[in-house]
């Protein structure tokens, strides 16, 4: 029996990645049935393509217009593949989804993803390789082949980057009990330039100093200036910032160039100085993971031993609460929620999210 029948194409992935983990068939209709151009567009398809060559006995029927998918999901295969991720999304859309599964396979993961590694719509593979990585650790998914690494960078419109991401496999998830972020203690970051003078990734650099430093003394941040083959196809710029604490929690911000003829120019000063002030925004919500990782968080929670997990989050983003709702709707599981009085000094209001994981164990992996 299909797991609900779901309308529209919003949260597409977060279904199909849930599907997939828990073994539930999902119908999806209505997809953009009101549009002029209805239907899946390139980048769903394309991801539909990846869960494809990630699992075995997958089953996917779509309509001729592409308004209706049905999604049988088979086991996760994992091992080597390599993907064209087109340029429409980042690699982050993918890698995000590809975090979220690889834990659960058959054999480790390794993913060589092409196309764009850094817009101004997905979280790039800088902030997730600084934030992502350190919380599957914390949840017990460590090891040498756990790596994340930009071998070509890729602007958006015309991509041409390249990404290598490997994962080991695991039985179990361990819980977690994650709700004291501790406090800042140190800042670094990555500005990067392609295509364009190497002066800029300076400038970038000088901007987001002259905000940081009034606040903490030990900011390091590095440039990658990339020329020719490793440069991507179109021209760029941009920052992304973490901020550690003395618990190990990592809150990060970025920020990337326009892509030529889509908006206004933009000055490497502005946007240095706006990351900067992004990542203050970011500490300021407070919390043991970063906004971008919540729903990341929360998945791994419901996965784990059937124990008492908890985790502090900021406020919940919009799609988190979505994702919530999607938790309980394919694994029957709820969260405990308590908000935390906000104090001046501390930031926004905090969410203590409570669960005993469902102890999905991993029926892919090979016994040895």
């Amino acid at each position: 029996m299909a797991s609900g029948g779901y309308q529209g194409a919003n949260c597409l992935r977060m279904r199909l990645v849930l599907a997939t983990l828990s073994g539930k068939p999902v119908k999806i209709s209505k997809i953009r049935s009101s549009e002029d151009n209805p239907g899946l567009r390139d980048f769903e398809a394309s991801f539909i393509r990846l869960l494809d060559k990630l699992t075995n006995g997958s089953r996917v029927e779509i309509n001729e217009t592409g308004t209706t998918l049905y999604y049988q999901p088979g086991l996760l295969h994992g091992g080597t593949i390599e993907h064209d991720c087109r340029t429409q999304r980042s690699i982050g859309y993918y890698l995000e989804a590809l975090l979220c599964l690889t834990p659960f396979m058959k054999k480790p993961l390794k993913a060589i993803l092409r196309g764009v590694t850094n817009d101004q719509i997905d979280p790039s593979v800088d902030a997730l390789k600084v934030t992502a990585i350190p919380l599957l650790k914390r949840f017990g998914i460590d090891g040498e082949e756990l790596e994340l690494k930009v071998t070509r960078r890729g602007m958006a419109p015309g991509g041409g980057g390249e990404v290598v991401f490997s994962c080991p496999v695991k039985s179990v998830l361990r819980p977690v009990q994650f709700t004291d972020p501790g406090k800042i203690k140190r800042i670094r970051g990555v500005a990067y330039s392609v295509r364009v003078s190497p002066q800029i990734a300076n400038r970038l650099v000088d901007a987001a100093r002259g905000v940081l430093n009034q606040l903490i003394p030990d900011i390091y941040i590095c440039t990658d200036h990339l020329k020719g083959t490793n440069s991507g196809k179109s021209p760029g710029f941009g920052l992304t910032l973490v901020a550690e604490t003395t618990n190990g929690t990592f809150l990060s911000a970025e920020v990337a160039s326009n892509p030529r003829g889509q908006g206004s120019a933009v000055l490497a000063e502005d946007l240095g100085k706006n990351c900067a002030q992004l990542l203050l925004e970011e500490i300021y919500r407070g919390g043991c993971v970063d906004s971008a990782n919540q729903s990341l968080a929360l998945l791994y929670m419901t996965l784990g031993q059937q124990d008492v997990s908890k985790v502090l989050l900021g406020p919940l983003s919009p799609y988190t609460i979505e994702f919530l709702r999607h938790l309980r709707s394919f694994f029957q599981i709820m969260f405990k929620i308590e908000t935390q009085p906000s104090e001046e000094r501390k930031g926004g209001e905090k969410v203590l999210m409570t669960c005993v994981g469902i102890g999905f164990s991993n029926i892919s992996k090979t016994i040895r």
